[in-house]
């Protein structure tokens, strides 16, 4: 039997061993051959020396996490030691000044996560149009309002232009209380909620006001040109052949265009195929156009996304064989 005892250095141990020491309470229950004690700034590992050994290296990454992130989270630990090759990738691209888009709210490092949201950082950097598809959790979307919230910022551009196609799965907008924009408001909320993250509420309302922002059905996009903007099209895999057309030839002077989309949620009704795919494969080899596939590795909503989203894709697979 040995002991092994971890000095933690720091003031914020809360963050560290969780509210109530659930952190600690979960490791302790991943590694039921070790007696695990958490005293103020110390951790008291008891234990076999290879067992002791392997908590060492799993607590010294999740402390590095936490360096960089100023918190370690259950998520966290969970998603390590399901797969630590995924998880340190992650730590890797997600701990760098260059993964750094911007400062939101109250001093929130906004920044790339994954591998694949640092290349839609550098991607847009040099092209003006970018199309990152991919599926639910991989923050295609909250990257691509967050950089162009950056470029407002930074003055690059005079305004910035959320849109949607306005399909929702199983319901009809006709039905919603309220006018127009009390029917639109919650399906565009998403876009709110990222917004919300980077700007404080009141300098948010004057932008949606004076239409510095302007969050609007993709319909609304037609007969303009939108010069000096930052247009993000959310959802794209709801936009038909002829809609996703008519926005991508909205591009005026001075803009830079990002399209989201998740081709494995298309609400578009059975007689009408997705224009997403086409683009995509149409539009790829054209300069200053580039297309990022993301991937279930950068989901980054809670782990069970992650199984949820192979469960799905399992099923298309097992269908498709049929």
């Amino acid at each position: 039997m040995t002991e092994e005892i971890i000095n933690i250095h720091s003031n914020d141990l809360v963050n560290i061993y969780g509210i109530n020491n659930e952190n600690v309470e979960i490791l302790k229950h991943s590694f039921p051959h070790l007696r695990i004690t958490a005293r103020g700034d110390q951790i008291y590992v008891m234990g076999q020396e290879d067992k002791i050994e392997d908590f060492l290296n799993i607590f010294s990454i999740l402390l590095k996490s936490y360096e960089k992130y100023g918190r370690i989270t259950t998520n966290d630990i969970l998603n390590l030691l399901e797969n630590k090759e995924d998880f340190l990738q992650t730590l890797e691209y997600g701990g760098t000044q260059e993964d750094i888009i911007l400062h939101g709210r109250d001093g929130k490092i906004i920044r790339a996560k994954t591998p694949n949201q640092m290349k839609m950082i550098k991607s847009i950097r040099i092209n003006d149009m970018l199309f990152a598809i991919g599926p639910a959790g991989t923050g295609k979307t909250y990257t691509a309002v967050a950089l162009a919230v950056r470029a407002l910022k930074n003055k690059e551009i005079k305004r910035i232009i959320l849109t949607r196609p306005a399909v929702e799965a199983g319901e009809n907008l006709g039905f919603l209380p309220g006018d127009l924009r009390d029917k639109l408001d919650p399906y565009l909320q998403p876009l709110y909620d990222a917004l919300r993250d980077m700007i404080p509420p009141q300098r948010l309302l004057t932008y949606v006001e004076d239409k510095t922002i302007e969050i609007a059905p993709l319909a609304f996009m037609r007969g303009r040109t939108l010069d000096n903007a930052y247009v993000i099209l959310d959802e794209a895999q709801n936009a038909t052949s002829i809609q996703l057309k008519m926005f991508l030839t909205r591009m005026g002077n001075n803009a830079k265009f990002i399209v989201t989309g998740d081709l494995t949620q298309i609400d578009l009704p059975r007689n009408q195929s997705s224009g997403l795919l086409q683009a995509a494969r149409i539009l790829r080899d054209i300069k200053g156009i580039d297309i990022i596939q993301l991937d279930n590795r950068d989901v980054v909503r809670h782990r069970l996304v992650t199984s949820i989203i192979d469960a799905y894709e399992k099923l298309k697979t097992d269908n498709n064989k049929e």
